[in-house]
């Protein structure tokens, strides 16, 4: 195995746990952000570019991480978003045919820190008793009083806005320029997969900065919108909220995914909270209420929408719940084009259960 004699490394959590290990490639450095875990067995190349990861560390829970290499067509954005990341066993060489590089080049070339030989089942049990914090991970090893002075700088993902970190500064077009469908899409975070499942049914796609009005998504006469994942607190996106209400108000086609589903929640008063450690992986069941049917889906967030607030409002319906817990995982609104669901239908992990509700915004647009 390459690099025998690796440098230490260390997972410093802010309550002070420490978990021991090895730097990746030998590489040197210091990572901060929010400790998250994700379940899925597969997948760890979309999970590291997808935008909604920004500011953490990632914990993978499959034991080996690498060994099928990387492939330039699976990014979900143009970099490595997470802050860092922490697995298991880390494989440098790659059995995959249609791979075209490693994994260890992959990281070396986005400069992304990379801890291995932590005990993640004892990791991620912690996590989920005492719940995601922030941490840092360095090679920093005797340093520890050092790190945690540090580490008490960052601030918590609670109340953090994140949107603008890594949404694009200028609008782009995705699609053919021709089509009848126009969709104007705000990017809080937008994975390419998504613009991808919008543009093959047909939609010619205007890519807006998170901080655009409904005025300049309005003038370019789109048939519909569309409201993006992304990282952080949905609380802070006063903009898009706003965006939100302007749409909802002229009764115009909105369909909303992740924090899109949050913003959505909160442009019609309905509170959103930070959940204990979240939902991160691609098994994630949950129960249509419409259909009947369950779905097996892709799931990453660390806030929800609140239950009760949306049972109690008049012009909103609980459409999916998520099995493992009953948290509200898709709402409509009863007398307006409008609907959301928290996860992501675009990464297919059923693996076509939630096809559908792109169809279903199409519909709602050319109906």
């Amino acid at each position: 195995m390459k690099y025998q004699k690796r440098k230490r490394a260390v997972v410093l959590l802010a309550d002070g746990t420490i978990f021991h290990g090895k730097a990746v490639a030998n590489r040197e450095g210091t990572a901060f952000g929010e400790v998250c875990f994700n379940t899925g067995m597969t997948g760890y190349q979309e999970i590291f570019t997808d935008p909604s990861y920004f500011g953490q560390l990632m914990v993978t829970t499959n034991a080996h991480i690498g060994n099928y290499g990387t492939e330039t067509s699976e990014i979900e954005s143009e970099s490595v978003k997470i802050s860092g990341l922490i697995c298991k066993n880390f494989s440098y060489d790659f059995s995959r045919p249609a791979a075209d590089s490693s994994l260890e080049n992959f990281l070396n070339d986005n400069n992304l820190l990379a801890v291995s030989d932590i005990d993640t089942r004892a990791l991620v049990s912690y996590i989920r008793d005492n719940g995601a914090m922030n941490a840092v991970i360095s090679t920093d090893v005797d340093n520890i009083e050092g790190l945690k002075a540090e580490l008490l700088k960052i601030p918590d993902m609670k109340g953090l806005e994140l949107a603008s970190q890594v949404s694009t500064t200028e609008p782009y077009f995705i699609g053919e320029e021709s089509s009848k469908i126009k969709i104007a899409a705000l990017d809080l975070g937008i994975k390419k997969n998504i613009l991808r499942n919008l543009a093959k049914r047909g939609a010619y796609i205007k890519v807006f900065p998170y901080n655009a009005s409904f005025e300049q998504l309005s003038a370019w006469n789109p048939n519909g919108y569309f409201l993006s994942n992304g990282p952080g607190d949905p609380e802070p996106l006063v903009s898009a909220q706003t965006v939100a209400k302007e749409i909802i108000k002229r009764d115009l086609p909105l369909f909303g995914i992740c924090l899109g589903h949050q913003v959505i929640a909160l442009a019609n008063g309905v509170s959103t909270y930070k959940m204990h450690n979240g939902h991160r992986g691609i098994n994630h069941p949950v129960m249509n209420i419409i259909t009947g049917k369950g779905e097996i889906t892709s799931q990453n967030h660390g806030f929800a929408v609140n239950r009760e607030d949306v049972e109690a409002h008049p012009d909103l319906e609980i459409t999916h719940y998520h099995l493992n817990d009953n948290t509200v995982a898709g709402l409509r609104m009863i007398n307006k084009n409008c609907f959301s669901v928290q996860y992501h239908p675009e990464a297919s992990p059923g693996p076509h259960d939630a096809d559908y509700l792109f169809d279903q915004f199409i519909e709602n647009i050319t109906k």
